[in-house]
């Protein structure tokens, strides 16, 4: 892969490679294990994203934070055993292309297919994730049906969002969208949605734009190719209980992510491509 002035490769304290971007635009951080950016900050404004101060970059292990990707399911599966949210959050990805203009940087990773077991997934496709970086930050999840029959999956890109508050934070452009909660629903969503408990809600028939409205300002959150998304807080008692995440961390986090999940999955004919996009900014 052919680097750019604004781009190196570097390697976290645990030995971890990623691709650090330091443009005129932003500063980016994406781990070449699980694809996945964990830092993204447009110049002279604050950061976009939110890992985890417990978060400690190891072999194998999701990072807690930036934007996972889940693929090719999204949460448990069927099958006991079975990684949750899939492999390719925790697969080391291929390091592709970079390209670098005045408006924007475009770093594209490749999920080696050839390392993939088998037993969780024997279909012949393709996947790439593009990172469009400039004042704001797109993320293109690129599945191929490279086999002669269909395949159906589904997937999220797991953002994670700072906030300063979570009891002073809303979320704006739900209202309409069907959402199961806990296995119970549809219900319909009514209102702005505010944060005193618990949340994991997965959407669908949502609209394709929702805004996070919190004290530092407002974050807009886009989807393309997706009428599905999730939006998780784990409140006081999960926190206890989840990896690499301090016990008060979810006052100062949420997230939103941009999903084929439901009656949204992604059926793919040979030789057929799908994209699945979110955009943010501030």
């Amino acid at each position: 892969m052919k680097l750019s002035p604004s781009v190196s490769i570097e390697q976290s304290e645990s030995g971890l490679e990623f691709i650090k971007v330091a443009s005129e635009k932003c500063d980016a951080k994406i781990f070449l294990q699980g694809g996945q950016i964990t830092e993204f900050i447009p110049k002279n404004n604050k950061p976009l994203i939110w890992v985890s101060q417990e978060e400690t970059y190891q072999e194998g292990a999701s990072i807690r934070g930036g934007i996972p990707i889940c693929w090719p399911w999204f949460g448990t599966h069927a099958n006991d055993g079975w990684p949750a949210h899939g492999f390719a959050r925790t697969s080391v990805w291929q390091a592709d292309e970079v390209h670098e203009s005045d408006e924007q940087i475009t770093v594209s990773l490749k999920l080696p297919m050839k390392l993939v077991n088998t037993t969780y997934w024997p279909h012949q496709s393709a996947l790439k994730v593009e990172f469009i970086l400039s004042d704001k930050l797109q993320v293109r999840l690129t599945t191929t049906n490279l086999g002669s029959v269909p395949f159906s999956f589904t997937q999220a890109l797991h953002t994670y969002f700072p906030t300063s508050d979570i009891t002073n934070t809303h979320v704006d452009g739900l209202q309409g969208a069907q959402y199961i909660e806990f296995s119970e629903g549809p219900f319909v969503q009514n209102d702005v949605v505010s944060f005193n408990r618990e949340t994991d809600m997965v959407y669908t028939q949502a609209s394709t734009m929702q805004s996070i409205n919190t004290p530092e300002g407002v974050i807009n959150v886009s989807r393309e190719n997706s009428s599905s998304c999730v939006l998780w807080n784990p409140w006081i008692e999960k926190s206890k209980r989840l990896s690499n995440f301090a016990d008060d961390e979810y006052k100062t986090m949420l997230c939103l992510e941009a999903a084929n999940v439901l009656t949204d999955k992604v059926t793919l004919e040979p030789k057929q491509s799908h994209t699945l996009i979110t955009t943010i900014s501030w």
